[in-house]
């Protein structure tokens, strides 16, 4: 333990990337259907991914750890052929990805733009180390590629075909090449407070593509769930989800105590009143763990809360959710984005009977469960301007993420950070100009006291 307390942020986040990718791994051959793991993986791969696809039906438990572990075995294998330092972007850009490694991507789909990527550092002549971050974000549009691959411009699966293969080129590279340009200026449009900054370009992107390859063509766009890959939602297991994430966060925490952090270090994360986007860094990289397992116990805990059905989608947006764990999301920040959705939940669904609508987005519907993962990174609204205002910031985003996919054709991953972009160009520019920050309401105080 010795050796990894005096580890250097980007090598203790490379093991880190390396422990929960071999978590996954090793859980793969623990399923009770372990026997059909490859040819539920060649199911993976060879399957439409559209959102929502839940891998647990279309390969089986098993191929889906697999695919997840190697997933994360690709995004460790790229810092280190490019000899890239993960950071606090690295963490979610990683975690992000392998939890997308059971409902969108695989070990297919994401190379594509990847290698778009790395054609962009070639001509720019810049570093690859330094572009990691952004090859991985960019398989935020996998599921494109997917359908390029085996039925584009049929609503029906067709098989991989050289016609598919050449578009899914093309189109993975024009992304991948584009991509970092667009990553570098999204900051500036939603001002840091949406924490899937990749979500906007890459939301942009779908939006586009969607328009030219589907609407302007007159290409009819598949249902995103056929009436048999509805039923297939059901297909999951609680105790298969509850077992890993229990003895993978619990890991987490013992880990965490046994290179040193004390419940005191953890605490003044939680309560720290500053935006601190960089857990490693700031509090060290035992704290930022006691955070992944506390995090993610708190994550695991509200869908058990809810009633959400474990299928492979909601295993993996609790990945999704934790992948913020180092750049700005915990627990103390993002109970009132969960309350904000249930809150909004029950309003709308006593509402809506009333005015004669058929409602339909229960707080452990589908939908809703993705939706507040990725609300969750408007968690710095909570922190900056207080927890009454990441409520509303969770309502807002509430009522729009399930109609953003009308936009990109359900082919953006990040779809609820596309739509947290969308509600801090709404909300922050009327925060910044009507109300006071948590700082400027306690200096205010602390100047009428002293009246």
């Amino acid at each position: 333990m010795k050796k990894i307390r005096s580890l250097s942020e980007s090598s203790f986040l490379k093991l880190f990337f390396a422990f929960f990718s071999l978590a996954f791994l090793v859980a793969a051959f623990c399923m009770p259907d372990r026997a059909q793991m490859f040819t539920g993986l060649w199911n993976i791969l060879s399957q439409p991914s559209k959102i929502s696809a839940n891998y647990f039906a279309m390969g089986g438990f098993a191929a889906t750890f697999l695919n997840m572990g190697l997933v994360g075995l690709v995004a460790l294998m790229l810092f280190v052929v490019f000899k890239g330092k993960p950071n606090n972007v690295s963490t979610l850009a990683v975690v992000l990805t392998i939890g997308f490694g059971s409902w969108g991507i695989n070990v297919l789909n994401m190379w594509f733009s990847v290698l778009g990527v790395v054609i962009y550092g070639l001509v720019k002549k810049e570093k690859m180390g330094t572009l990691v971050n952004a090859m991985l974000f960019s398989t935020g549009i996998a599921p494109l590629i997917t359908d390029l691959l085996v039925r584009y411009p049929s609503a029906e699966v067709i098989g991989f075909n050289p016609l598919g293969f050449a578009l899914a080129l093309v189109v993975g590279i024009g992304i991948g090449f584009f991509l970092p340009a667009g990553l570098a200026h999204s900051p500036k449009v939603h001002l840091g407070f949406d924490l899937y900054s990749a979500a906007l370009p890459i939301g942009m992107t779908a939006f586009l593509l969607n328009g030219i390859l589907y609407k302007t063509m007159g290409i009819s766009l598949p249902k995103a769930l056929s009436d048999l890959e509805a039923a297939s939602m059901q297909v999951g297991s609680q105790s298969i989800a509850n077992i890993f994430c229990l003895i993978l966060f619990g890991l987490c925490v013992i880990f965490a105590f046994l290179l040193g952090c004390k419940p005191k270090d953890y605490w003044n994360l939680l309560k720290d009143p500053e935006l601190v986007t960089n857990f490693t860094s700031t509090y060290g990289n035992a704290t930022f763990l006691m955070n992944v397992g506390v995090f993610g116990l708190f994550i695991l805990g509200y869908y058990n809360l809810i009633g959400a059905n474990f299928n492979g989608i909601t295993f993996g947006i609790i990945f999704c959710m934790l992948s913020t764990c180092n750049s700005g999301s915990h627990p103390a920040n993002v109970w009132p984005i969960m309350l904000g959705y249930v809150a909004a939940s029950f309003a709308f669904g006593w509402v809506a009977p009333l005015l004669g609508g058929n409602f339909t987005f229960q707080i452990n519907a589908q939908a809703i469960c993705v939706g507040l993962c990725y609300a969750n990174g408007l968690s710095p609204i909570a922190d900056k301007y207080g927890w009454r205002y990441g409520l509303v910031a969770a309502v807002l985003h509430y009522l729009l993420v399930t109609s953003v996919p009308n936009l990109h054709g359900g082919f953006c991953l990040y779809n609820g950070g596309f739509t947290a972009a969308l509600i801090c160009m709404m909300m922050v520019p009327e925060l910044e100009r009507f109300f006071k920050t948590k700082f400027e309401r306690k200096a205010r105080r602390l100047e009428k006291a002293a009246k």
